[in-house]
């Protein structure tokens, strides 16, 4: 009979997204494990949603500040020297699963699905790209071989905390320029970094100026400096309805500023995963591709709500990254709608709450 884990290893090296969406594996592990200790193996630019997460005590990082992946035996050894007795491998690749068994962690959960899945002790067969539920969910249901089931009807417990000082911070920059303490911040985010299918800039950008007319509600737009050209078709003879913080955000601040916004508007991205975590009313704009439907991928819980494109479960250009009709389908109209809602839910501006 296998013994109750004490020591696990959590997995998940891909993007922010993927990494939040997984976090509720962590604090379901200490409601099931009392006095276990969990700690990730991630990469280092997700350092500030785990820094400071009650249910991650410790972290190995794939790579260095840089960004450049760590050598395989130096990995190795650092998974060698922790004694880890367990592993949850929730995004598996060859050489993260060959690192894990030579590491000598004596359980190991992971897909059944894979080439290379006897690399594991303890497999769950389920085919994600088939998007019969949530990804949140696929995480959790990893732990069915420690024992654990979880109801979807458990609402997740993400971990993260915005410190006093972040909320300071992102309090100064909005009043920087003008935003209020009592006025609603609505976030657009209108690139994905090539992650999702997107919808059209000059849609955000009709989207946000319509917005941006609502009494007492203000328009921020956050992205990265390489999505420059998407943004700066968002944000041309915007000004100054619109709030231009592309760029000069840090994670940290960003999660600051998603918790205290009243609303966040993206494509399926991981600033949304960060912002439904955070407890902000999110829209998500999805294509009908299964696998990247917002089935699998949209925002998790009752602040959110997930609008699709019309088109075929297996739209060749929008899984092949072409501009297609299904995101085009969607209105402004039907996201208009949805944000006024949602709005209209939230009588106070949020962020406000003790750290």
């Amino acid at each position: 009979m296998n013994q109750t884990p004490r020591n696990i290893l959590v997995v998940r090296t891909d993007r922010l997204g993927d990494v939040i969406l997984t976090l509720p594996v962590c604090s379901t592990l200490h409601t099931a494990f009392p006095g276990v200790r969990v700690s990730m193996l991630v990469r280092t630019y997700v350092r500030p949603i785990i820094a400071g997460n009650p249910f991650v005590e410790d972290a190995v990082w794939v790579d260095d500040e840089g960004g450049v992946p760590k050598d395989f035996f130096s990995l190795r050894k650092e998974l060698d020297e922790k004694n880890f007795d367990a592993a949850v491998i929730v995004r598996p690749t060859f050489r993260i699963s060959l690192l894990v068994f030579t590491a000598r962690i004596s359980r190991r959960v992971g897909t059944g699905y894979r080439w290379y899945s006897w690399l594991f002790t303890d497999r769950l067969y389920e085919h994600r790209k088939t998007a019969e539920r949530h990804e949140l969910e696929y995480n959790l249901r990893l732990l069915r071989p420690l024992g654990i089931e979880v109801s979807s009807s458990v609402a997740p417990d993400f971990g993260i905390r915005v410190p006093s000082d972040v909320r300071q911070e992102i309090t100064a920059i909005l009043r920087s320029f003008g935003i209020e303490d009592d006025e609603k911040v609505v976030v657009l985010h209108p690139a994905s970094g090539g992650s999702a299918r997107e919808w059209p800039p000059d849609r955000f950008r009709e989207l946000g100026l319509r917005l941006a007319e609502i009494e007492n509600v203000k328009v921020v737009v956050t992205g990265m400096p390489s999505e420059e050209r998407t943004l700066r078709r968002v944000l041309e003879s915007s000004c100054p309805p619109f709030v231009s913080l592309v760029g000069r955000l840090t994670l940290p601040i960003l999660t600051g500023l998603l918790e205290r916004a009243s609303l966040f508007i993206a494509n399926s991205t991981g600033p949304l995963h960060l912002a439904g975590a955070l407890g902000t009313p999110v829209i998500g704009l999805y294509p009908p591709v299964r696998p990247m439907s917002a089935a699998r991928w949209g925002p998790y819980g009752e602040n959110g709500v997930a609008l699709s494109g019309d088109g075929p479960g297996d739209c060749q250009r929008c899984a092949k990254g072409g501009r297609c009709a299904c995101m085009l389908s969607i209105q402004i109209n039907q996201v208009l709608d949805a944000a006024v809602a949602l709005l209209k839910s939230s009588s106070m501006p949020k962020g406000r709450g003790a750290a």
